[in-house]
């Protein structure tokens, strides 16, 4: 038995690298049993095959974080790649992301893209006064990625975003040697099409494990996992100042009299758009039940 990491997962089969070669790999029945998916990233245990057949999965090791929507496991960062250009990336789609990603002790770096078209000013801003390392950039002209390149050099990282928005052109970007497919944006519809179909990681030449994901919609972020509307608060660094200084011990922050994050967004310290989220997601968490998270 040797020990990998899934590079990808494609049609029930799982491409693991031991770190000299890759093998195709199917997983035991076992795993179905104890209803453990394997996910790209996971660090397995796995029986190559000595006739050229598929070896077998035996057994995920211990995870550090996992995410369903993308499907990843043992990420150090989420880069969150949004764009003010054609697609035009609703906020709601990074904030409903970056928590998640805050819920699983995820750190997460948004990128405007495709700002040699739309500076990307307005999202940037949001994101740098919320504490998130913000990067301006353009797979186009090349602006940005250098910076990009320092800070996913030596990590586990996953690009997820919006469909359109350039995640596969990033990453061509950065290391043309993946030469990853891409497509073109509606103008009608103002939204990508979708050419990545499957999570695969790929190591790139500064020495990064990247994660290129599917694209995203509205629809699929309103089916992503939520934290607890009890702690949600803690997935919004911007509100952790002034959490625990509210009159009522269990404020939601919502609408409550005495609630110091509502002083903070009526004094300006916290942007709008992240507050509507918030409210946005306390609203949806709110109505799920405990029994039917599992």
């Amino acid at each position: 038995m040797a020990e990998g990491t899934i590079m990808k997962a494609l049609s029930g089969f799982y491409y693991v690298d031991d770190g000299a070669s890759v093998y195709t790999c199917r997983g035991r029945g076992r795993l179905r049993h104890i209803k453990m998916t394997p996910l790209v990233g996971d660090r397995v245990r796995f029986t190559p095959s000595l006739d050229g057949s598929p070896g077998t999965l035996d057994e995920i090791l211990p995870r550090r974080n996992e995410f369903f929507r993308p499907a990843v496991a043992n990420i150090d960062q989420l880069v969150i790649i949004a764009s003010e250009a054609v697609p035009v990336t609703d906020p709601f789609l990074i904030d409903r992301v970056a928590a998640i990603a805050q819920s699983r002790n995820c750190q997460c770096i948004i990128c405007i893209n495709k700002c040699d078209l739309a500076d990307g000013q307005k999202l940037a801003g949001i994101y740098h006064r919320a504490g998130f390392p913000t990067l301006r950039i353009s797979a186009e002209t090349g602006e940005g990625l250098e910076e990009l390149r320092s800070l996913i050099t030596g990590k586990v990282s996953a690009f997820t975003g919006n469909s359109g928005v350039g995640k596969s052109s990033v990453l061509n970007a950065l290391d043309p040697g993946i030469a990853l497919s891409t497509g073109d944006v509606s103008q009608k519809l103002g939204r990508g099409r979708h050419t990545t179909r499957h999570v695969e990681l790929y190591r790139l030449s500064c020495s990064a494990l990247a994660a290129d994901t599917p694209g995203f919609s509205s629809f699929d972020v309103d089916r992503m996992e939520l934290a607890r509307k009890e702690e949600l608060q803690y997935a919004f660094p911007d509100f952790a100042p002034y959490l625990g200084r509210c009159r009522f011990q269990d404020c939601a922050h919502v609408k409550e009299k005495g609630c110091a994050v509502l002083a903070a967004l009526k004094e300006g310290e916290i942007e709008p758009t992240r507050h509507q989220s918030y409210v946005r997601l306390y609203e949806q968490a709110k109505a799920i039940p405990d029994w039917e998270r599992g």
